[in-house]
């Protein structure tokens, strides 16, 4: 019997159930990107490094995100793959480049469901408090202290993680309602800050030029696409759509839709809070911003849609992890835990739980660092290194595998070749700037969202254990991966013949 390329007989591979649209797709790659936190919390950590210019960061950030965008959509017209970039790099680059991809994936998701469980528990103390509830007894309740908010996130974070075992569908139309709201109360309150926001409008805060420094400008960036990313989770339920474009055109829309956001969002923040607002309040920006602009109860509305965002984006960072996990385990690169299907639900129900249980132990981790916003600070910049290695691979990948239509087609190469490969060299380039910069602007190591050894470390930790594990499945597992799993050209006529 003939064996696929990745060593798995096709009637062998279990089967994800395929019960998605175009908006269930959009669905859980904008909750997943989570705009309303991203403005909330991330614009002000953005603000304290690149100062009032967070609409200049935002555009400059899309432009490589948008090339990456184009390379996820292409390979995935090919090769629709719940391992997505996973899969495509390990074709194309090669298998121990495509599990480090996998794996970083994986961990920093991890990583960023440990640290919006926080920001869930800290959503839910600011509402605790605006209802007039400030002790529990002899204990007064604190939204900044990372062990209040960590252990009350980690209730939520159990909860969605069982809705998520239940079905991606269900999930789905439980984000779609929590983002209509999140979206009208974000809207209609950036819309109002614009409007009446008592800090005068300036072209200077699309000025990237006027950013105080390089590191200031590497470091906004990679902020910045740590706020964009999330987008790439319609790809990671590609098998679950009825039709593979739908994950495409969902991937898309999501990324367009949250650049707009973000402007609109950055724009208003700086006509309503001045630049030592913006970065001081860190977890609980938006509701300073909402209380600036409006009295009770109407404030207190952007801090619900807060809540709705960290919820949906919890759901949504399980999604995409155990869908990516399931791909590695049927690759037999992971144990076979990760691939078992749910007979009921039709979902890897296993592996959603063993994700939600890493969150948490994660999350009970991260009590290290006791201030909320140091915690946010140290995850953001780790996370942001990790996942711009990622994406690169991905447009690397991309214009190895489809570099014969610089030969057939040079408009088609432009854009399935050059714009991905300038993209992977900006970000490479910027990740490479920021991991210099946080070496040499320290001489000693110690557990703080201040000290660059230390936020050096964080990311080095995630991509060094992904070669320990790759180590153990080639040579322990003897995954067949690790043999077949360089890629090929993709059929140039493939490509020509799929919509642009």
């Amino acid at each position: 019997m003939s064996e696929t390329p990745f060593g798995v007989d096709p009637p062998a591979q279990p089967e994800l159930r395929k019960s998605l649209s175009v908006r269930d797709g959009v669905a859980v790659a904008a909750s997943s990107t989570a705009a309303t936190t991203s403005i909330g919390i991330g614009l002000g950590v953005t603000a304290g490094v690149v100062g009032l210019h967070l609409p200049a960061i935002m555009l400059l950030a899309f432009l490589p995100v948008l090339g990456i965008a184009g390379a996820y959509s292409r390979l995935n017209r090919v090769e629709p793959n719940a391992g997505n970039g996973y899969v495509w790099v390990g074709r194309s680059l090669g298998p121990w480049l495509g599990f480090t991809v996998g794996w970083v994936n994986c961990v920093a998701s991890v990583a960023f469901l440990a640290y919006t469980t926080a920001v869930t528990g800290s959503a839910l103390l600011q509402l605790a408090g605006e209802a007039g509830v400030h002790r529990i007894g002899s204990l007064a309740l604190d939204p900044g202290s990372t062990a209040q908010t960590t252990a009350l996130g980690i209730v939520v974070l159990v909860a969605v993680t069982l809705t998520a075992v239940t079905g991606v569908r269900t999930a789905a139309r439980l984000q779609t309602g929590l983002l209509a709201f999140e979206y009208a109360v974000l809207l209609a309150f950036c819309g109002y800050g614009i409007a009446m926001g008592p800090h005068p409008f300036r072209l200077a805060w699309f000025d990237p030029f006027a950013i105080p420094s390089a590191s200031a400008l590497a470091q906004g960036l990679l902020l910045s696409v740590f706020c964009y990313w999330g987008f790439e989770a319609a790809f990671t339920v590609n098998e679950e759509v009825r039709d593979p474009r739908d994950a495409s055109r969902a991937g898309t829309i999501t990324l367009v839709t949250m650049l707009g956001v973000f402007l609109l969002g950055s724009v208003a923040f700086q006509r309503v809070l001045s630049e030592p607002e913006l970065a001081d309040h860190g977890a609980q920006g938006l509701a300073y911003f909402g209380d600036r602009l409006a009295s009770q109860p109407w404030a207190v509305l952007p801090l619900v849609a807060l809540m709705f965002s960290a919820v949906a984006s919890l759901q949504a960072g399980v999604i995409p992890t155990a869908r990516g996990m399931f791909a590695m385990s049927r690759d037999r690169t992971l144990g076979p835990v990760w691939s078992k299907v749910s007979p009921r639900y039709g979902t890897p129900a296993a592996g959603t739980l063993l994700i939600g249980a890493l969150s948490v132990a994660v999350a009970v981790l991260s009590l290290v660092i006791p201030r909320l916003s140091d915690m946010i600070t140290a995850t953001v910049n780790a996370v942001g290194i990790v996942v711009s290695l990622s994406y690169a691979l991905t447009a690397l990948a991309a214009a190895v595998r489809f570099r014969s239509a610089l030969r057939e087609d040079w408009r088609l190469g432009v854009r399935a070749v050059v714009l991905p490969t300038l993209s992977a060299a900006a970000l490479l380039g910027l990740g490479g700037y920021l991991g210099w910069s946080f070496y040499s602007s320290a001489d000693h190591l110690e557990v703080s969202a201040d000290n660059g050894w230390f936020l050096l470390l964080m990311p080095l930790l995630m991509i060094a254990s992904g070669f320990v594990v790759a180590a153990w499945a080639k040579w322990v597992r003897r995954s067949p991966y690790f043999r077949t799993g360089e890629g090929t050209d993709a059929d140039s006529r493939q490509l020509l013949s799929s919509p642009n």
